[in-house]
């Protein structure tokens, strides 16, 4: 028989079942032993000084134990009812598959997982459960395509963004760049409050200013004749993004007679116009926030070096930092040169280069 105070009782148990028996005799004593102990160790919780016997996590697991090693566990059950060893087995079982399930190295957290899933359902409209699940194991993912079919977002009807044979404005602007100009106007107060309206036609695909006019009164008419200066002979556009501005209105049979397919943008959505919405912020933030206009031809002359810089010298960051009408970097001319800075915009901005030292 096993005599420590201190001893644990599940301790107790799980070194009184190593012990060996042999025999009928044996095995009795070994029951009248296992259920001495369990006497014991009820009699241990109802002597404590707590006013309510507290039944632990270890007196659980005593008697779960106890119930898988003994079959006559019952009559010696006397503080809960069987049914409650029963339950707190039950319990016990959940618990272990739970640790057993849990997560190891090489799986990924769940929700990063659901997350990633739902990324590129939204990036990529024409991929289902498959595609993404390849994408997936490519990544180091464990993962069922049951799995990432529960997670993928449900696409909606035509219209929804998740829609199959749908694209968004991005994906539509980046592979058509090279055959997409878009225009928009500029208005500009002059120093009496006159305003002027500056007419900006852009190519995306190297981000040129293909033509830009100034009037303090623009009309349908004056915007076709820029429109016509501005596309001559082969050089037309596919598509011409403008926003709906009333006097954009009715230039859709005037453009078919290039071949240019007009594309309006939705009502108050000017990031669909975004290449011409950032060169306009650029000559604000460049040019207009620090001049005072005085009259059309001023406004003209501020403009036209503007735009020689900003062609030839200005670097654009959707251009890999390059201008866009191209500028190679420069090589060293020898030991004894310099870097000088050339003005440009009368000096509200520069161009660096090397130069023979002075």
């Amino acid at each position: 028989m096993l005599h420590s105070g201190s001893m644990p009782w599940t301790l107790r148990l799980m070194l009184f079942v190593m012990l060996p028996s042999f025999g009928e005799e044996c095995a009795s004593r070994r029951n009248l032993a296992l259920e001495l102990l369990a006497t014991r160790q009820q009699l241990a919780i109802l002597q404590a000084r707590h006013p309510r016997p507290s039944l632990g996590p270890a007196f659980k697991a005593f008697w779960v134990l106890l119930r898988r090693l003994w079959p006559a566990w019952k009559e010696a059950c006397v503080l809960v009812k069987p049914e409650t060893v029963i339950r707190w087995h039950r319990a016990g079982f959940r618990l272990f598959w739970s640790w057993k399930s849990r997560n190891r190295s090489g799986r990924r957290n769940r929700s990063e997982l659901i997350a990633l899933i739902r990324k590129m359902a939204t990036e990529n409209a024409t991929w289902g459960a498959p595609r993404i699940h390849g994408e997936l194991l490519k990544l180091g993912f464990r993962v069922s395509e049951r799995t990432v079919s529960r997670f993928m977002p449900r696409r909606g009807p035509r219209g929804d963004k998740l829609t199959r044979t749908r694209q968004n404005w991005q994906t539509f602007l980046q592979n058509h760049r090279e055959v997409i100009t878009a225009m928009d106007f500029l208005v500009v107060p002059s120093w009496n409050f006159k305003p002027l309206c500056v007419l900006v036609i852009l190519d995306h695909g190297r981000r040129i200013v293909r033509h830009w006019n100034v009037t303090a009164h623009p009309t349908a008419e004056w915007l076709r004749q820029q429109l016509r200066e501005a596309f001559p002979f082969d050089s037309v556009p596919s598509y011409l993004i403008h926003d709906r501005d009333c006097i954009f209105s009715g230039l859709k049979s005037f453009l078919e007679g290039f071949g240019i397919t007009e594309k309006p943008i939705a009502y108050r959505s000017p990031w669909q116009n975004g290449a011409v919405e950032r060169i306009v912020g650029s000559i604000r933030r460049d040019l207009l926030d620090h001049v005072l206009v005085i009259n059309e031809e001023h406004l003209r002359r501020l403009l036209k070096e503007y735009f020689d810089y900003y062609h030839f010298d200005r670097i654009h960051l959707g251009l890999e930092k390059d201008s866009p009408r191209g500028r190679p970097p420069e090589a060293r001319l020898g030991e004894d040169s310099t870097v000088k800075a050339l003005p440009r915009c009368g000096g509200l901005h520069h161009r660096y280069s090397w130069g023979q030292a002075a």
